[in-house]
């Protein structure tokens, strides 16, 4: 048994009963941001960091929460909980999504006696690797094993997108969650956000993903991300279009003069960004890491340049990393507005690239980095029981 699945297990109060272990990874996403909501292409991967919850069922109604991160304890009646919006005292708190996942799933007819439930996770926070749908889809699991029901991957990804749009007050599309949900170890998904299906798009064993923390932090409740989704909604009703998903360039060029010069911006990313992924899955399946890679240095220009959603902090990571030996791509990934940047590296030289890029970043900003060699996983599961 994994020692950190061992750690969880010997901290966690069960009371007796017995205890599962549930796991939900991180991801990464390398083409295709704030697409997702916008029903386009995006191509995420599951990372081995995930969250690690220890359950155990009572009788009495009550959910108990154990943070070993944030040495927390949270405490509540299940009879009270409901998914209109967390309370005040609970707005941006861990425990949110955690509340909000069991109250989405409840509205399915998938209802907790009560459960005991230990949390922790080595997804870094506020980095843009989706810790929070890491703790969603990782309490989901935990709920349908201790409830005994079962519902599809898919519909798990939408219950707990429902849980951080709702409760947490987040504008999250469906992305984070379906791949934590749904990821495969050694594979992105070429995932299509409005159908809800995907392809498999493997990475060459010649090649690794690097994902570098500039350690500036973000998070998508702030309102900078609800501001570039009103910009793309903006986009896309002066097209006369339900979703950019069914808009091409010419199209928004068209209504160029019927929205906001931010919105066409933000338009012609979200479109060029989705066609990225479909021109992206290819160049993996035929083997082309050149031409992948080309496509990510795209990518990071028009997230920066076209939805203004980068930071000096990550620009240079970026810049440091294309000079570099052996880098093929690199770009700011997730949300957006700090966070982590993803890079295309020859395996061969991936543990120098990681050097070399902490130390040149430390050099030209005075701030330490996080940079990880990445394994893509699979996606939630059960990993352990007492």
């Amino acid at each position: 048994m994994d020692l950190r699945v061992k750690g969880l297990l010997a901290r966690h109060d069960a009371d007796g009963a017995e205890t599962m272990v549930v796991q939900a990874p991180g991801r990464v996403n390398l083409l295709g941001e704030h697409t997702d909501y916008s029903g386009g292409f995006c191509m995420p991967a599951a990372l081995s960091f995930n969250t690690l919850i220890a359950a155990s069922l009572r009788r009495d109604g009550r959910l108990r929460l154990h943070s070993l991160e944030f040495n927390e304890r949270v405490e509540v009646d299940l009879a009270g909980l409901s998914l209109n919006g967390a309370p005040p005292e609970r707005r941006g708190h861990w425990s949110a999504y955690v509340l909000g996942v069991v109250a989405s799933l409840a509205e399915l007819g998938i209802h907790l006696t009560g459960s005991d439930m230990t949390i922790t996770g080595n997804v870094p926070l506020g980095s843009g690797l989706s810790s929070s749908a890491s703790v969603e889809v990782a309490t989901a699991t935990a709920v349908l094993a201790l409830a005994g029901a079962t519902l599809g991957k898919d519909k798990v990804a939408l219950a707990c997108q429902r849980a951080e749009n709702v409760y947490v007050g987040a504008p999250c599309g469906i992305m984070d969650q379906f791949i934590s949900a749904n990821g495969k170890k050694g594979n992105a998904l070429a995932l299509d956000t409005r159908a809800l299906t995907f392809e498999l798009a493997p990475l060459p064993d010649e090649v690794r993903l690097v994902v570098s923390n500039s350690m500036v932090k973000h998070s998508v409740g702030d309102g900078e991300y609800g501001v570039r989704r009103r910009e793309v909604e903006e986009a896309a009703a002066a097209i006369g279009v339900r979703e950019l998903r069914d808009a091409t360039l010419e199209d928004l060029l068209a209504a160029e003069g019927r929205m906001s010069r931010e919105a066409f911006l933000r338009g012609r990313h979200v479109i060029t960004d989705s066609q990225r992924v479909v021109d992206g899955a290819a160049e993996l399946k035929s083997g082309n890491v050149k031409g992948f890679g080309k496509l990510m240095i795209e990518a990071h220009a028009s997230y920066r340049d076209d939805f203004a959603a980068s930071c000096v902090e990550c620009d240079t990571l970026v810049r440091l990393a294309l000079a570099l030996d052996g880098c093929y791509g690199a770009r700011l990934t997730g949300g957006g507005f700090g966070g982590c940047t993803v890079n295309l590296v020859e395996t061969r030289v991936s543990e120098q690239f990681a050097r070399g890029l902490a130390e040149g970043y430390q050099r030209e900003t005075g701030i330490r980095p996080e940079v990880f060699i990445c394994e893509l996983a699979d996606g939630a599961g059960l990993v352990g029981t007492d």
